[in-house]
């Protein structure tokens, strides 16, 4: 009976192995086509796909980086980092707010957060448009920074008030007592101890914001304002060519940052995720 359960059990771990690497080979094969794709000579591309490179060609990589990709590369960037960057100094406020300080419209305020998750942004592209051209902030950041503000807060919201109610109580009972206002409790208490949500929100939106193409492809007309996702049309020729070696050394380099961020503060993310486990 003993052997019997061994058997079945070595026969369920290995199954459970075999889905595993399955589903691991399935993510990371179009990451592993396109790197080898963007060392592919002109020749090898018009090949069959799935073989490797015949050598080692760094060409296309030349000739993305003489394109205005490092324009692209900046413009992203600023939009990114302003959009983390107001989502956490507003996020962790409120969401310290609605943890810590009890007051009698605490969970309908929650709520009223939450429901700008039920909101498709698609249904909000032509206001949004009228109103940027009135104000004229298309062709500008906030164009992009506005929008991808207001629809991340709700999540992170929720996030910072489901991680910081399960803080103890009594730490800011504690520094209150000792005549520390709401700002420096937050400030020097409960943000330090939220550090591994705060990476996780930075983390998962930051790979967003980094792929957004609505947005910019709907506001921006301007050339000198595109970010990647949008300045890969550029390597669309006339009759609709393209230029794939340029196209794939392009999305390799533009994803380097995401897999970056990830490879660092994976274990900070993992922690933020799982997140919880500290009771009052």
């Amino acid at each position: 009976m003993n052997s019997n359960l061994l058997s079945m059990k070595k026969w369920v771990r290995g199954i459970f192995y075999i889905v595993l690497i399955t589903v691991a080979l399935i993510q990371i094969y179009p990451f592993f086509w396109v790197v080898t794709s963007s060392l592919k000579t002109n020749a090898d591309l018009a090949r069959a796909s799935y073989l490797l490179p015949s050598e080692i060609f760094m060409g296309h990589y030349k000739e993305a980086l003489q394109s205005d990709l490092l324009k692209y590369f900046f413009n992203s960037m600023v939009v990114a980092v302003s959009v983390l960057f107001f989502l956490v100094i507003i996020s962790a406020p409120a969401g310290y707010a609605l943890s810590k300080m009890k007051f009698r419209y605490n969970e309908k305020v929650m709520i009223f957060f939450l429901l700008g998750m039920m909101i498709p942004a698609f249904a909000c592209l032509i206001p949004m448009f009228q109103f940027y051209n009135m104000l004229k902030l298309r062709n500008t950041y906030w164009a992009l920074i506005i929008p991808q503000v207001g629809f991340g807060l709700p999540v992170c919201i929720y996030l910072y008030k489901n991680f910081m109610s399960r803080i103890p109580d009594s730490l800011t009972e504690a520094a209150e007592i000792d005549g520390a206002e709401h700002g420096y409790i937050l400030g020097k208490i409960i943000f330090p101890m939220s550090k591994n949500i705060t990476v996780t929100i930075l983390t998962f939106n930051f790979v967003n914001i980094w792929n957004e193409f609505t947005y910019a492809n709907t506001f921006m007309s301007s050339g000198k304002m595109k970010t990647l996702p949008v300045g890969l049309n550029d390597f669309v020729g006339e009759m609709g060519g393209v230029n794939w070696g340029a196209t794939f050394a392009t999305i390799t380099l533009s994803m380097l940052p995401t897999l970056i961020i990830y490879a660092v503060l994976n274990k900070q993310v993992i922690e933020g995720m799982t997140a919880g486990a500290i009771k009052s």
